[in-house]
């Protein structure tokens, strides 16, 4: 059974790609086959162009003149991954994901710049080539209705990034939900702690951001499941995707929307089978058009290998 593989060249077959799949595991992983190594060295690392550098905070001090309300809040920086096979099977692989911090002031003047291909180096690997760049590890999840239909979102036309476009729910992780202001200086032993704590944040947040955004009962969702992460080919936005169950019926849903915390972020929500999800994808942002790609490599896995989801 295939649980896994990197593809580092899978590219959306438009005319202009739209995203790339630094990872699919079509078999999905639970929390204990996915962890977090957070170290400052997948930190990100300034240009050696000054006056790029200059642009963030040239940028940040625009955007906040322009929306007082704007938060710098520390987020987690995608420093890449690595593949852990278990020893006693040539099938079962861990995923280890590298983690850093950046913030939302680096993001928007790196990945948000006009000129944010500047900050890019030439290289194949994903990581050395986007070292400059804030790239924090957003998060989108698939969520399945009992009666087979998937729940997507219409963002709002006040949103900062891709107004009035179709999006999956989701959001980040969050260093704030576990007091981390800064790396840990204390010692292996504090460190291995922080990592757990940290690989959990990867799981419990996507849970947060479903419940937030559509207004579901935590109690009323599965265990979610990691299907990989797609890279946005405009700007090189990361986003950790994920397949959660809900036990709620369609119409169900679209009543508990009414009252979500974070409806204000989008104006509709809608349910649909895979079918239609296919039509309205080239109305989602590149990332989220990665993660509809993982989902559906995630279903002909199931098909292939005539398992139930």
């Amino acid at each position: 059974m295939e649980t896994m593989e990197q593809r580092t060249g899978f590219i959306a077959e438009d005319e202009l790609p739209k995203f790339k799949l630094l990872l699919s595991c079509p078999a999905g992983l639970s929390p204990s086959e996915v962890s977090a190594v957070f170290d400052k060295k997948y930190d990100r690392i300034p240009h050696p162009d000054i006056r790029l550098e200059n642009t963030i905070a040239e940028m940040w001090e625009k955007r906040v003149e322009q929306n007082p309300s704007l938060f710098n809040g520390l987020k987690f920086r995608y420093g890449g991954h690595s593949l852990d096979l278990w020893p006693d099977s040539s099938q079962k692989t861990n995923v280890r994901l590298h983690l850093g911090l950046t913030d939302y002031k680096t993001f928007v003047g790196t990945n948000l710049n006009p000129i944010w291909e500047r900050f890019l180096i030439p290289s194949e690997d994903d990581w050395r080539r986007g070292q400059h760049t804030s790239n924090p590890l957003g998060n989108g999840a698939i969520v399945e209705t009992s009666n087979k239909e998937v729940v997507v979102l219409q963002r709002s036309a006040n949103v900062g990034e891709f107004p009035e476009h179709f999006v999956f729910p989701g959001g980040h992780p969050e260093p704030k939900e576990l007091g981390i202001i800064r790396h840990q200086t204390d010692g292996e032993s504090i460190q291995e702690m922080v990592d757990k704590r940290v690989s959990e944040e990867m799981f419990d947040s996507i849970i947060r951001e479903v419940v937030e955004e559509i207004g579901v009962p935590a109690a009323t969702l599965g265990k979610p499941i990691f299907i990989g992460i797609s890279q946005r080919a405009l700007n090189v936005r990361p986003a950790a995707f994920f397949f959660i169950k809900c036990s709620l019926k369609s119409e169900e849903i679209h009543q508990c929307y009414s009252s979500a915390e974070d409806s204000y972020e989008s104006t509709q929500l809608y349910t649909m089978p895979m079918s239609d999800l296919a039509r309205i994808k080239p109305k989602m942002p590149g990332c989220h058009q990665g993660g509809f790609a993982l989902y559906k490599l995630m279903v002909d896995a199931v098909k292939e290998n005539k398992q139930s989801l």
